[in-house]
């Protein structure tokens, strides 16, 4: 099966890229430009940074340590998205490859004399998993030998000992090439690296072995730390070894660090990531939204990680996460051209960013960029979308479930459904039954959908026999005998709602926000549009809708005031709103944000009161 995650057990199974057909639309769109655009563009700029001339040997290495990551993720992408420029770039790589299986154009002539920082294993990582991509769409070709001499590389060197990467991803690569090829040792190989880490297997650094996740055993950990990608890829693999092991105190060690996660150091756009200093997570409730650094990859990494679990335990509550961070997070990284990137995503700029067309250096939010010095995050966002209709859409024993909704077609066994939507601008999801067979269709109904119905259509039959009942959050089973031209329509209440933080989120006092369906709200200022800084709400207020297009913008009153200039900001009793004039405040979604040209922008609004 055409799919990136392909466990042998669990309570579901995915359907992929060869079962899951996306038509036009908010994704389908989406994937379309990332095939058309996106992959290209990446290329055009690796190869211009240097980064694949450095495989030709083409002068000096240019590019960070781990820059041929970049390319093995790109090789990924090209994979799932059956570009035909992929075997030209596999036979580039290919021939960098040493006599026992070793490549990379950093570290050859001084092999594995830096795993903290080195990323060696790290790489090796994404090459496998664009093999995995490639046998699975493709069949054995020079790519997939390539990957597969570095695995069985991989095994010969670490096998024995307690050495592993500063980096994880090599874990859940490895598992999956076991899950392909059905060779035991490399399952083996990813559960020893599993196991060492936090023995501790790494030196210590500054950071503190936290950042590595190298504090203590994954088994004892109780929350996700240290470098946020690092810790999410360390989970995925952890996953996959618990779950072709058939270790459920380690998957149960997982869920309960994923949940603490979640519950308190995740922000509502569903990005992960306080600190800029250490890409990493801050302590419980430390959510600021102006310094939220939420690495686009991070945001991936959770979709990863979520999906695997939802896999192994059909719990509804990681599907709910994963459309949170797919249109807040994973559809915000990259603008509407396809040709600029967020690799920070905070939920505030106070200062419009200064426009640039070349690489960004910093990698800081405020403006997508064509390119930065560490372009993890534009690979990753090509990769994923690529691979996007596998995440949408599951089997089990009893039937399919839908986990995602875009337009599209989904075939398991006899049954062959067309989903017709407009979501997430419209709350209308048709599910038409284009062969029919025996079988439970489920359709999750989202954590925010607290009114939602489902109505059964029988083939033929007049719209006013709907069978119609409420259901809700969860999942909406119907199992029958399916004939072409059934039908199931959810209703999903798309009304604007106002949201409230949790008191615990120092930073968020006194301050609330908008969602509409699975969409994050912001106010944007562009130009010599109000500044967002003499800006309060009044919750509760009315919000209007309006349309733009497919796009749904909302609007509610805002209350215009600012301190005297100069003033000093504390006193000697609690300040009031100095109350100027009302003004209609304009919101749109967070992930339509900044392609408007430079901009400040908030999601979470002070109160007027």
């Amino acid at each position: 099966m055409a799919n990136p995650v392909l466990p042998s057990s669990g309570v579901l199974s995915p359907l992929g890229l060869d079962a899951v057909r996306i038509s036009p639309g908010f994704w389908g769109d989406r994937v379309a430009l990332n095939r058309e655009v996106t992959i290209a563009h990446c290329r055009e700029w690796e190869e211009r940074e240097g980064w694949i001339g450095n495989f030709r040997g083409e002068g000096p290495r240019r590019g960070r340590e781990f820059s041929d990551s970049e390319i093995y993720k790109l090789l990924e992408a090209m994979a799932w998205a059956d570009h035909p420029d992929l075997p030209e770039l596999a036979e580039t790589v290919a021939r960098v490859q040493e006599g026992d299986g070793y490549i990379n154009t950093r570290w050859s002539g001084s092999r594995y004399t830096d795993l903290e920082w080195g990323h060696e294993l790290y790489c090796y990582g994404h090459l496998i998993q664009a093999g995995v991509a490639r046998l699975r769409m493709h069949g054995e070709d020079r790519l997939t030998r390539v990957a597969t001499r570095a695995a069985d590389h991989v095994c010969r060197r670490f096998m024995e000992g307690t050495e592993t990467c500063g980096h994880p991803v090599i874990e859940m690569a490895l598992v999956e090439l076991y899950r392909v090829t059905g060779v035991e040792r490399y399952l083996e190989m990813a559960r020893r690296f599993v196991e060492r880490r936090g023995l501790p297997a790494l030196a210590d650094i500054p950071f503190g072995r936290g950042y590595f996740q190298d504090d203590v055993p994954v088994r004892q950990a109780q929350v996700f730390r240290g470098h946020v990608v690092r810790a999410l890829y360390l989970a995925s693999g952890v996953v996959d070894v618990a779950v072709e092991t058939g270790d459920e105190e380690l998957l149960k060690a997982v869920e309960a660090q994923w949940e603490r996660t979640v519950a308190r150091r995740t922000h509502l756009t569903g990005g992960m990531g306080s600190r800029h200093q250490d890409e990493s997570f801050g302590e419980d409730y430390e959510l600021p939204p102006d310094r939220a650094y939420n690495e686009t990859c991070a945001s991936i990494a959770s979709i990863m990680l979520a999906h695997r679990l939802l896999l192994a335990t059909g719990d509804v509550r990681y599907a709910d996460l994963t459309e949170r961070t797919l249109y807040n997070m994973l559809a915000t990284g990259v603008a509407l051209d396809g040709r600029s990137f967020f690799y920070a995503n905070p939920l505030q700029v106070r200062v419009p960013a200064v426009p640039h067309d070349g690489v960004n250096h910093a990698a800081e939010g405020g403006l997508r960029s064509p390119w930065f010095d560490v372009s993890c995050c534009p690979n990753n966002v090509a990769r994923t979308l690529a691979s996007l209709p596998a995440y949408l859409a599951t089997s089990g024993a009893d039937g399919v479930r839908i986990h995602q909704y875009t337009p599209g077609e989904i075939s398991h066994g006899d049954l062959r459904l067309r989903v017709e939507t407009g979501y997430p601008w419209d709350g209308t999801v048709t599910v038409r039954v284009l062969e029919g067979g025996a079988g439970r269709i489920s359709l999750r109904v989202p954590a925010w959908a607290s009114s939602a119905t489902l109505a059964y259509q029988e083939a033929a039959a007049s719209p006013d026999t709907r069978e119609t009942r409420t259901v809700a959050p969860g999942y909406a089973d119907v199992e029958r005998e399916w004939r072409a031209g059934d039908a199931l329509v959810l209703e999903l209440p798309m009304e604007p709602r106002w949201t409230y933080p949790d008191r615990r989120i120092d930073a968020l006092r006194g301050c609330v926000t908008v969602e509409r369906g699975p969409l994050v709200y912001c106010a944007e200022s562009v130009g010599d549009e109000p500044p967002l800084a003499e800006v309060a709400v009044r919750p509760g207020a009315p919000l209007s809708e309006h349309a733009r297009g497919e796009v749904v913008e909302l609007e509610t009153e805002a209350v215009l005031g600012a301190s005297p200039a100069g003033a000093w900001p504390y006193r000697d009793r609690p300040h009031g709103w100095n109350g100027g004039p009302a003004a209609a405040l304009r919101l749109i979604p967070y992930h339509r944000w900044g392609n408007r040209g430079p901009a400040t922008m908030r999601v979470w609004l002070p109160v007027a009161d």
